[in-house]
């Protein structure tokens, strides 16, 4: 399939690869973690609970012609965590999506890496009116939506419970 962004991007640190499987063992030390999943799956998922959840995150790509990135220190190759777009069945609007492991958290890595997604998605999809849906007591993640540009928009309630619509900066 022909996708409509790019299959890898790359910032001064940080490379971001078209997720497979192969990175499942890496992406599954964030998905099993009890600290970093609190606002994301909302609990530490087992091998084969984050295993199918790789394999959405590689679906997505197939369903839409997009997806999420796995994020990757350049230096390094460590698989840092996930970020990109992300539109499944039961969220209001397309987004931007980040998940980091929590011990690289607070460096940067996740700004640099969405401001790389926002500026590959304005050139690539246009058309997308992006938007961070955030937990409401996931302040960390507000902090940083506002940080790249987003704006609150709007509280919405979202399997069960309040989340907050920021809404990315459009350059069209």
């Amino acid at each position: 399939m022909k996708y409509k962004i790019p299959e890898s991007l790359s910032t001064q640190r940080l490379e971001m690869k078209k997720v497979t499987i192969e990175h499942w063992p890496d992406l599954h030390q964030y998905y099993s973690d009890v600290e970093g999943t609190r606002y994301t799956t909302g609990r530490a998922l087992t091998e084969g609970e984050s295993w199918r959840l790789v394999a959405t995150l590689i679906g997505h790509w197939e369903i839409h012609g997009y997806g999420p990135y796995t994020l990757l220190e350049k230096e390094t190759a460590k698989v840092l965590g996930v970020v990109g777009l992300w539109y499944p069945g039961d969220w209001p609007e397309p987004e931007i999506k980040w998940a980091l492991l929590s011990r690289y958290t607070g460096q940067g890595y996740a700004s640099e890496a969405v401001r790389e997604v926002q500026a590959m998605a304005h050139q690539y999809l246009p058309e997308l009116k992006l938007i961070s849906l955030i937990f409401e007591k996931n302040l960390p993640s507000r902090q940083l939506a506002v940080a790249v540009g987003a704006t609150f928009e709007r509280t919405m309630m979202f399997r069960d419970k309040p989340a907050m619509v920021y809404r990315h900066p459009s350059l069209c």
